[in-house]
């Protein structure tokens, strides 16, 4: 009986905790399978499998921490559903409700990615999906105030874990941008994503297209000016 009490202590405490540490590291995973500055093509993909193992992982935390919270009657079950209806701490509780909310689209939508990426899909669509799935950005901005500032008073090594959350996500994302940025840059943009009609025409029918010989000058060339031979040294 005493180590169900002191497990369930931890999970009281130690559940959103596990949930904001995995979903963080999720965050970031992502953000690092993304890089085409550092990492090569076996390594974003390995950085991707984590991405979605940590996802999973910290989305279980998370039901976990919901259900050990109602089951203490820490609040409701309507509270869950509902943002921002919490008697005591709307605006906290609402912010983590509103946080799974978005968690777990972003988790749905990166688990369907194919259905959005695949061939023969417009382009608006994949639009569509990468809008939604960036929703774990917000997401985690949330859940962060949510874990500082809803439960107990945060000890300060919690706090420190926090800072060091969000400094880590905010470097990981500034290297994403540099890494687009640079990579704009050496692709030298219009002339890559739209090459010239010649060198598709030669792409499709294999040969070089015609080419159209320049109108001459109307001035007369200057070997019609000369007398005949000149050129040649007959008229010494």
């Amino acid at each position: 009986m005493g180590a169900f009490t002191k497990t369930w202590a931890f999970l009281d405490f130690g559940a959103g905790v596990l949930a904001l540490v995995s979903l963080t590291s999720a965050v970031l995973w992502g953000l690092a399978a993304t890089d085409q500055l550092v990492l090569h093509t076996n390594h974003r993909l390995i950085a991707q499998g984590v991405h979605r193992a940590a996802a999973v992982g910290g989305l279980c935390f998370l039901a976990l921490h919901v259900w050990v919270k109602v089951a203490e009657s820490h609040t409701s079950a309507a509270t869950i559903v509902v943002p921002f209806a919490d008697a005591n701490q709307p605006v906290l509780i609402g912010l983590g409700t509103i946080a799974g909310y978005l968690f777990t689209m972003a988790a749905v939508t990166g688990a369907v990615r194919s259905a959005f990426a695949s061939t023969g899909k417009s382009r608006w669509r994949y639009r569509w999906w990468r809008a939604l799935h960036v929703a774990a950005y917000p997401a985690w901005c949330a859940a962060l105030i949510h874990g500082l500032k809803a439960g107990r008073p945060a000890k300060d090594w919690a706090t420190a874990g926090y800072v060091m959350a969000l400094a880590g996500v905010a470097v990981a994302l500034w290297i994403r941008l540099a890494s687009r940025r640079a990579q704009g840059e050496r692709t030298d943009g219009i002339e890559v994503r739209n090459p010239p009609a010649r060198g598709r025409q030669e792409s499709r029918t294999g040969r070089a297209a015609p080419s159209v010989p320049r109108p001459r000058s109307a001035e007369p060339d200057r070997r019609d000016t000369e007398p005949l031979g000149a050129s040649r040294g007959w008229g010494r």
